[in-house]
């Protein structure tokens, strides 16, 4: 093991050690992510969601998106498939790339330098050739999304604005960045419960029993962080 490999594991041990073994409120387990932050990047941090459905379950699938009141630090370079008068109207809008077959093929030959991609309805037959590029990825457009739409305009400016897609995984857990280490722990905790009133409108009709099991707060080398129940309960209410 090297000598940066030890310094690493130390850091890291070093900031669980200052994680107590109780829940956290968001804004005050976001202020100890801060504190303990040691490496010289600008950290993602997430919100990590166990949830009581059923993964294998289609009526229990839990997914949708939410736009973060204080975005997520960085503007998304964004694709748009379309033709037409559809074009300008995308560029004008700030899309960072647009195109049609053009597009669709320079995806397929590998390209993958941006962060969304959003389809008109009319482009959606050749887009949908994308699927094995683009789907474990997490990017292919889908109208449940809003990534499918005629409306690109509005469709670019939420996700510029930080628009965040959430979907439940095999495990039965959503992982969903919020923001960055660099972020106000009032912003990051702000954002964080914009994201669970999304997932808590999302719950499916088939769900039984508890559907929030465990929140945890983390970041990109930091220790998770157990969120309290009652935050969930705060939710509820942005939600309703």
């Amino acid at each position: 093991m090297g000598r940066s490999a030890k310094v690493g594991g130390k850091n890291i041990d070093r900031a669980r050690k200052q994680v107590e073994a109780r829940p956290y409120k968001l804004e005050e387990a976001a202020e100890l992510l801060r504190k303990v932050h040691f490496v010289k990047f600008d950290e993602t941090v997430e919100l990590v969601l166990n949830l009581g459905v059923d993964s294998k379950q289609s009526d229990q699938m839990v997914r949708g998106t939410v736009v973060l009141p204080h975005g997520l630090g960085k503007s998304k370079r964004v694709v748009v498939i379309t033709t037409g008068d559809k074009i300008r109207e995308a560029q004008e809008a700030g899309a960072d790339f647009v195109g049609g077959e053009d597009m669709v093929e320079k995806i397929q030959g590998g390209w993958t330098d941006y962060e969304a991609v959003i389809a008109t309805p009319d482009m959606m037959r050749s887009a949908g050739k994308l699927g094995k590029v683009l789907g474990p990825r997490g990017l292919m457009p889908n109208p449940k999304t809003g990534t499918v739409t005629a409306d690109v305009a509005k469709a670019i400016a939420e996700i510029k604005a930080g628009k965040v897609e959430f979907r439940l995984d095999k495990t039965g857990l959503i992982h969903s960045p919020i923001g960055k280490i660099s972020f106000t722990a009032p912003n990051l905790a702000a954002n964080a419960l914009a994201l669970l009133a999304a997932i808590i409108k999302a719950k499916p009709a088939a769900a039984k029993g508890k559907f929030i099991k465990k929140i945890t707060l983390t970041s990109t080398m930091g220790p998770g962080i157990l969120i309290e129940e009652a935050e969930a309960d705060s939710a509820v209410a942005v939600a309703a």
